[in-house]
């Protein structure tokens, strides 16, 4: 039975727990704090610390990482998580899977694909980037197998906290008030199905002789503008959406770090931000869930 260590139990982790448990796989979930998930084996793992990463990936045929420090914290803490998930993988010869993000390509002028370049210069971009191209290095030395994953923003069934797509853009639509988000909510975004980001991780770790490149998550393409619409059509409500004004960001930033990194990283809201997968569906045999059953069963989630 394959045994896989999945780091991190945030959205994405425990749905990729989930996935991986269900098909009869042997999962340990290892977190700061030892979260249990049903049908897996809980470890308590500080992931920034190479002889405790070492120790928990003895075994292991696959190490997801999925982890994701508060925006905040990730130039402290990403590059010694990416140093020690290396050691890992390079002393446990477990094939290493990245969760990654679409960060790295800074301000798009198009369709994002697996081989867009790098472009960005905003921090948060830079340390992705950075931290990517550490485990690419690893994988061309032959130290380690490795691929990273690149979804845009996730959504899912009772997704909370900052999420962009989560219970405060479909509280207040579902409840015919307005939803207010960053940017300009009209134009098109691209939105990755918690499901569809885990089957494609899954798909990429399962595909052999195919190491040492990136993967894109198949993904909806629709405005937030849209998504209202959409439900307003299917519920009879009648929300709305509205962008903050940039200002607000920005005073909002000077008093909390977190604003800060959201107004910079803002970018992705205020131009069309779409992610193009075709070369991973092609190649990977995955595809999104159909947009309407993926936004009815998010949207029934929050009526419950």
């Amino acid at each position: 039975m394959p045994q896989h260590l999945v780091v991190g139990a945030g959205w994405i982790g425990s749905e990729l727990a989930r996935q991986l448990a269900a098909r009869g796989d042997n999962v340990t979930v290892a977190t700061r704090s030892g979260t249990t998930l049903a049908g897996t084996t809980a470890r308590v793992l500080d992931a920034s610390d190479p002889v405790a990463f070492c120790l928990a990936a003895e075994r292991m045929e696959t190490i997801f990482l999925c982890t994701n420090p508060p925006y905040p914290d990730w130039a402290r803490r990403w590059p010694p998580v990416f140093a020690a998930a290396i050691a890992a993988a390079s002393v446990s010869g477990a094939n290493l899977v990245v969760m990654g993000n679409l960060y790295p390509y800074g301000s798009p002028s198009g369709p994002m694909s697996e081989h867009s370049p790098e472009t960005t210069t905003e921090s948060k971009g830079v340390i992705r980037r950075e931290g990517w191209h550490r485990v690419l290095e690893a994988h061309e030395r032959g130290d380690i197998r490795a691929v990273e994953v690149r979804a845009s923003d996730y959504f899912g069934a009772g997704v909370s906290g900052n999420a962009h797509l989560g219970q405060a853009f479909f509280g207040p639509v579902l409840a015919s008030k307005t939803a207010r988000g960053v940017g300009l909510p009209g134009l098109v975004h691209s939105w990755s199905y918690l499901p569809d980001i885990a089957a494609t991780m899954i798909a990429a770790a399962d595909l052999t002789g195919a190491w040492g490149r990136l993967w894109h998550v198949p993904s909806g393409a629709h405005s937030r503008t849209d998504i209202a619409g959409q439900l307003n059509a299917h519920y009879g409500s009648h929300g709305s959406v509205a962008g903050y004004p940039q200002w607000m960001l920005r005073s909002l930033g000077l008093v909390s770090p977190l604003m800060r990194e959201v107004d910079k990283s803002s970018y992705q809201f205020r131009v069309p931000y779409v992610i193009d997968s075709a070369e991973t569906q092609r190649e990977l045999g995955v595809a999104a869930t159909p947009w309407d059953e993926a936004l009815i069963t998010v949207a029934e989630s929050y009526r419950s």
